[in-house]
């Protein structure tokens, strides 16, 4: 096997290389990766959200049984490292470069992702101009990528806010969905260790959109294929999701029984690129 770590960038990405390479001596190399992407984002999600907590906490059981006690701690120094690299530079696509840079995006589904030079200029032309009048007038604001990948292009998105002095932990709703489990699970990871309040949802954008049960994305139609990040969870967002919830109870006059819920509507789509602001 040839030597990778050449070609990633930053010693925290060349020592998770180094990892990652030493778990592939007795597994594929694609089975490494997905494993420890749903491993890290598994852990992620079960320390906030018990409503999917079982079958989430099933599933990575079973991919730990493949694993031995060495290279569990190995599965244990690379999500380490992640969240060192990107505590050290927050403005970047650390997954998904380094997903590119070890080359598999050729072996499975062809996939490749957007450079994140260029998302951040697509970040810095969809609806970031008029930010700040946008809160002022709705207080946050809901941000959705319906083809997410990696999350690239909302992770430029999250820092394009703090150049404007914005904080997005407090003023922006992320959403995303991707149809690969594996590439959403990414985005997931990334937006959850950067903060950022919101969800992703696995499934086909085409067929199966995602769907709110309010007009602002707080509370997602969940067939069980969302992932909710940890600061979904904080205080604050958690209040807007029961101001969502009492409109939605008291929106029609009332009657003589409860009105129904109302039909679950597909979040904005943009007429102008990927990104949407609503």
């Amino acid at each position: 096997m040839k030597n990778l770590t050449r070609q990633v960038r930053g010693q925290t990405q060349k020592e998770l290389v180094k990892l990652f390479d030493r778990l592939a001596q007795r597994h594929s190399r694609w089975e490494v990766w997905a494993d420890f992407v749903y491993m890290t984002a598994a852990a992620l999600s079960n320390a906030v959200d018990k409503a999917h907590f079982e079958e989430r906490e099933t599933d990575y059981l079973a991919i730990a049984r493949k694993y031995s006690k060495a290279e569990l701690e190995a599965v244990a120094e690379m999500f380490a490292l992640l969240g060192i690299g990107m505590d050290e530079n927050p403005d970047q696509d650390f997954l998904g470069e380094l997903f590119m840079s070890l080359d598999l995006g050729n072996q499975y589904k062809g996939q490749f992702f957007t450079p994140y030079s260029v998302c951040r200029m697509m970040a810095q032309i969809t609806g970031t101009d008029d930010l700040k009048a946008r809160l002022e007038r709705q207080g946050w604001v809901s941000v959705n990528d319906c083809c997410c990948g990696a999350g690239a292009l909302l992770v430029a998105f999250a820092n394009e806010c703090t150049r404007q002095g914005v904080n997005y932990q407090t003023s922006v709703l992320f959403v995303a969905q991707d149809i690969d489990l594996t590439a959403g699970l990414m985005c997931y990871i990334q937006l959850s260790l950067l903060g950022c309040p919101g969800y992703v949802v696995i499934g086909n954008t085409l067929t199966e959109p995602s769907l709110s049960l309010d007009g602002r994305g707080l509370i997602p139609q969940d067939k069980g294929n969302v992932w909710y990040t940890p600061f979904y969870f904080r205080d604050v967002w958690h209040w807007r999701r029961v101001w969502a919830q009492m409109d939605m109870l008291f929106q029609d006059s009332p009657k003589p029984e409860p009105p129904p819920l109302p039909e679950p509507v597909e979040y904005n789509t943009t007429k102008t690129g990927q990104l949407t602001l609503f």
